[in-house]
């Protein structure tokens, strides 16, 4: 008889997240947070002593949402910040990859976002137009993240991420260790929860 295969991580919480059907209940915001502090974007290919990692970017995901969103429920300010939270088990692929590997991955990808969302008190699936704000806010950090610390000039950044306006002209990367951004990840989601519960 064929063995199982495992489709299950044990995370440092001691939650096993079960990858084929995952549960809000096996969700941690600590770990999500520690996962995505040592996932770097870019595939580690940026300058610096650091790797910028996908928490530090969903923490600037966030800020440019809010600020191009002003007065926007604090729920969808979370989605912002927990936009790439299924990274923190599946990692962070590159586009050109995903095209590879097909519709799996974004079934996989959905399945664990829909957990995280219930897990925060977010709907499973985001409205569109949310879905849309948060996507325009995502482009806007690859851009400056291309031009700043990825190499990518200008005209390239403009070609693959589409041109941005001022909103980008505002915003600086920032490479800090992962302990740093993963305490400031944790304390962004308690602040916008205790929002929500207000």
């Amino acid at each position: 008889m064929k063995k199982p295969v495992r489709a299950w991580q044990r995370m440092l919480s001691g939650r096993r997240l079960d990858l084929l059907d995952p549960t809000p209940m096996d969700i941690e915001i600590d770990d999500i947070a520690h996962g995505l502090a040592f996932v770097a974007r870019w595939n580690g290919q940026t300058i610096g002593n650091w790797p910028y990692s996908v928490a530090e970017h969903s923490l600037l995901v966030e800020q440019i949402f809010s600020e191009a969103n002003g007065g926007i429920d604090p729920k969808w300010r979370l989605a912002a910040l927990l936009h790439d939270a299924p990274e923190y088990v599946i990692g962070d692929m590159i586009s050109p990859v995903k095209a590879a590997i097909g519709p799996g991955y974004g079934a996989l990808d959905d399945r664990l976002s829909a957990a995280v969302h219930l897990r925060f008190g977010i709907p499973a699936v985001l409205p569109v137009a949310i879905k849309k704000k948060i996507k325009e806010a995502d482009r806007v950090s690859a851009w400056l993240e291309a031009i700043q610390i990825a190499g990518f000039s200008r005209a390239e950044a403009d070609r693959y991420f589409g041109r941005q306006g001022e909103m980008a002209g505002r915003q600086s990367i920032r490479l800090r260790p992962p302990v740093e951004v993963r305490a400031d990840f944790v304390s962004r989601c308690a602040a916008l929860m205790q929002e929500m519960a207000t």
